[in-house]
């Protein structure tokens, strides 16, 4: 135990378990705690809680939402005819910050990735194929990141959708081969949206 606080040890290995965060950042992290006044430290914690609790798949598209639907599959303006597929919900919000695209999402929360375990069935392509079967669909955008994982999950779903007759498109290159969509700029997204190609 580096500080010989063992509650002050469990507190930064708690910030370091999260991604992308490394020992130094949580240490940081754990000072600031303690030098926070108790109530802000309760509200902190008690919003942990509470985002945890409340916090639930969208049982349409599995997008994030503390109600009985996410905001997005309820709003009516949006264009039903199209479904974005993204890899995880923070992809969502980092199209919807473009303000470009209106239609609805699909949210895999995840890749296909044998080397990691994962298959087909571990992901929400099912639930894909029964909305493109039952709604109304004319397009499909694969929104999966431009990596060996994301490009193999978007040519393993085209290929699945491609027999109910619907169109299904690509980001455009916009988007760099090998980054993630949650740090692209918004213009980059807005780029890659517009140049989108069919699959």
């Amino acid at each position: 135990m580096a500080n010989n606080i063992p509650s002050l040890d469990r507190l930064i290995d708690s910030f370091a378990s999260l991604p992308g965060v490394g020992r130094k950042s949580a240490s940081r992290f754990a000072y600031h705690v303690l030098d926070m006044n108790e109530e802000d430290v309760i509200a902190f914690s008690e919003a942990l809680a509470e985002a945890k609790r409340n916090i639930h798949q969208c049982p349409i598209c599995h997008n994030l939402t503390d109600s009985d639907k996410c905001s997005i599959c309820e709003d009516e303006r949006r264009d039903r005819s199209v479904i974005c597929v993204v890899e995880s919900a923070r992809d969502v919000n980092s199209i919807e910050r473009t303000h470009e695209y209106k239609g609805l999402y699909h949210v895999l929360h995840g890749l296909i990735s044998p080397m990691d375990g994962i298959g087909p069935e571990q992901l929400y392509i099912k639930d894909l194929l029964h909305r493109v079967a039952d709604e109304d669909i004319k397009e499909v955008i694969m929104a999966t990141n431009p990596t060996v994982e994301g490009e193999s999950t978007a040519v393993y779903i085209g290929k699945l959708i491609k027999p109910f007759g619907v169109k299904v498109t690509r980001l455009a290159t916009g988007v760099p081969v090998g980054g993630n969509l949650e740090y692209a700029d918004d213009i980059t997204l807005y780029k890659a949206l517009e140049g989108r190609s069919e699959l």
